[in-house]
């Protein structure tokens, strides 16, 4: 018998011929026999409207860090040289004092004037004043006109006298070495003796002669006085600019 011959028919049976091809099989090929171009995906990996979302999470987020727990505070003014320059931007830790510590002799503390340095908050357009505090709180604009940053130098029960024979600052009896001083400025050029209430700051400036603080409050109610629950926060760090990154130097204890 001959067997070669059945195996050289189904050699040359037309394809599919006894098997079943895939259902959805693509060919490769494109119109003319030409080869299909890759197709792209008409879906955007991030659209517009993905992309602001993110933007307002990420705003809404870094707003309720800053306002909890580190917010980004813009200096001013020239009262803190030389440990903050104008234009720094310190970070102000809110949860230093949250937990039972008070602030101590030393510290560069940000507070909120009202009804201490300032008598009464100023008003203003609502949706501007929402903006502004905003920005402030992320550091991007200038803080409110009633947030002030200071150096603490008595706090409650502190006897502070200026000046003694030698032109220092006197705390219950014992003169301060302050070398955070701008160069070329005396402690205080304004005597006063003044007993710092309990739960109270007396606070002042580094470059004395630039800086308005306590000293410049004696005769108003409160005595230049900041009540400790005016605190927003202790001053730890300089985050801005990266040539000042550090810590917020801390003073006598």
């Amino acid at each position: 018998m001959d067997t070669e011959a059945p195996h050289t028919q189904r050699g040359h049976s037309s394809p599919g011929e006894g098997e079943e091809r895939p259902r959805f099989a693509f060919s490769a090929r494109g119109r003319n026999g030409a080869p299909a171009r890759g197709r792209t995906s008409s879906r955007s990996p991030l659209t517009w409207r993905r992309a602001g979302l993110l933007g307002v999470i990420c705003t809404v987020f870094l707003l309720l860090f800053s306002n909890f727990v580190v917010q980004p505070f813009l200096i001013p003014s020239r009262s803190m040289e030389p440990t903050l320059q104008v234009g720094d931007r310190v970070l102000v830790n809110k949860l230093a004092y949250r937990f039972g510590d008070r602030p101590g002799r030393g510290d560069v503390v940000v507070f909120d004037g009202t009804g201490s340095f300032v008598r009464e908050r100023p008003e203003g357009n609502p949706v501007g004043v929402l903006l502004h505090g905003a920005a402030s709180a992320l550091g991007l604009a200038e803080p409110s006109d009633t947030d002030f940053v200071k150096r603490v130098v008595g706090v409650g029960g502190d006897d502070v006298v200026c000046c003694d024979a030698a032109g220092r600052v006197e705390v219950n009896g014992v003169p301060l070495d302050e070398p955070y001083l701008y160069a070329g400025d005396a402690p205080s050029t304004v005597p006063f003796r003044i007993v710092v209430p309990l739960g109270s700051l007396w606070v002042m400036g580094d470059h004395r002669s630039q800086s308005r603080d306590s000293r410049d409050h004696l005769g108003e109610p409160g005595g230049g006085m900041v009540p400790v629950e005016m605190v927003i926060g202790r001053a730890d760090w300089i985050g801005w600019p990266v040539s000042r990154w550090g810590a917020v130097g801390g003073g006598h204890g």
